[in-house]
C-alpha cells in the first residue's frame, strides 16, 4: 500500500472540487496507462457531490470510462433508494459515460441471483483479473463503521472468494442489497473515502486511531497495492488525534 493520507477540509463545500480533481487525474492516469478509467461509486452524499462538481469540468471527456458500483440496493431504478438511479439524474444525464460502460444490477433478480449476475457483469468487464481491479474506488462510512453494504458483525466481513455478494438482512433499510467484497475493494490502485459531518467524529477515530474489540468494516479497506485517502471535513474530523493533511489553495491529490 502506498500509505494512508487523511486530508481534512473545512466544509464539504472545499473537499468536492478536490475529490472531483482526484477523479480526472486518476481518470487521466488509467486511460494513458492502459486505455480506459475504471470507477466505483457508492452512494450518499457522494451522489449530490459528484454530480455538482464533475458537470463543471471544463473538456471532461467520460467516453472511456467504465463505472461500477461498489454497492446497491435492489430496488427499481426509478426508487428514490436506487443508487443508479440517483446518479442517472445527477450526474450520467450531464456527462458523456457510454452506456454501455455503466455497469448496473438487474433489479429484477432475486437477490442471490442478483449478486450472481452482477458478478458475470464484472467478470465481463475484468476477464483478465481473479478480482477486479478499479482504478479508482469511492466510498463512504456509515455512523456504524460501515462501508459498501458490509456491516459491523457481519459474516459478509469473513468472505474470501466472492466478488459480489448478496445480503437480505442489512441493519440499514432496505434490507436487500448487493456489495462488492473487501478482495475487490483491497484490489483497488486507489481507493477514496468521503466522511462528513459530526456524526461520524466519534466512529472516524475509531476507524483510523484503532479501537478496542473488532475493526469496524471501514478499517479493513487497506489496499493490497494501491493508494488509500480519506477526504473528511472539520465537523468529521474533530475527535482526531493524529496528524492530518490541510491543502492549500488550489492543491491537488
Amino acid at each position: 500500500m502506498a500509505g494512508r493520507r487523511v486530508v481534512v477540509f473545512p466544509s464539504s463545500a472545499e473537499l468536492g472540487p478536490v475529490l472531483s480533481q482526484l477523479v480526472t487525474s486518476r481518470a487521466e492516469k488509467a486511460i494513458a496507462s492502459h486505455g480506459r478509467f475504471t470507477l466505483g461509486l457508492s452512494g450518499g452524499s457522494l451522489v449530490s457531490m459528484l454530480g455538482k462538481e464533475l458537470p463543471t469540468l471544463p473538456d471532461l471527456d467520460c467516453s472511456k470510462w467504465v463505472v461500477g458500483f461498489c454497492d446497491e440496493r435492489l430496488v427499481p431504478f426509478d426508487d428514490p433508494e436506487s443508487t443508479y438511479g440517483l446518479y442517472k439524474g445527477q450526474l450520467f444525464s450531464k456527462v458523456n459515460i457510454p452506456d454501455s460502460g455503466i455497469l448496473t444490477i438487474d433489479s429484477s433478480l432475486p437477490v442471490n441471483e442478483c449478486a450472481e449476475d452482477y458478478t458475470r457483469k464484472l467478470k465481463e468487464a475484468f476477464p483478465d483479473d481473479k478480482f477486479p481491479v478499479f482504478d479508482l474506488l469511492l466510498l463512504g462510512m456509515g455512523p456504524d463503521g460501515h462501508t459498501c453494504s458490509l456491516f459491523p458483525d457481519h459474516p459478509l466481513l469473513e468472505e474470501t472468494k466472492k466478488i459480489v455478494a448478496s445480503i437480505s438482512d442489512s441493519p440499514k433499510p432496505p434490507p436487500q442489497r448487493v456489495t462488492m467484497t473487501f478482495p475487490v475493494v483491497n484490489s483497488a490502485r486507489c481507493v477514496a473515502f468521503v466522511s462528513t459531518g459530526g456524526s461520524k467524529a466519534p466512529v472516524l477515530k475509531e476507524v483510523l486511531e484503532g479501537r478496542e474489540g473488532p475493526a469496524y468494516p471501514a478499517a479493513r479497506v487497506v489496499p493490497t497495492n494501491g493508494e488509500l485517502f480519506w477526504l473528511v471535513d472539520d465537523p468529521a474530523a474533530s475527535s482526531l488525534t493524529i496528524q492530518v493533511e490541510r491543502l492549500g489553495s488550489g492543491a491537488k491529490l
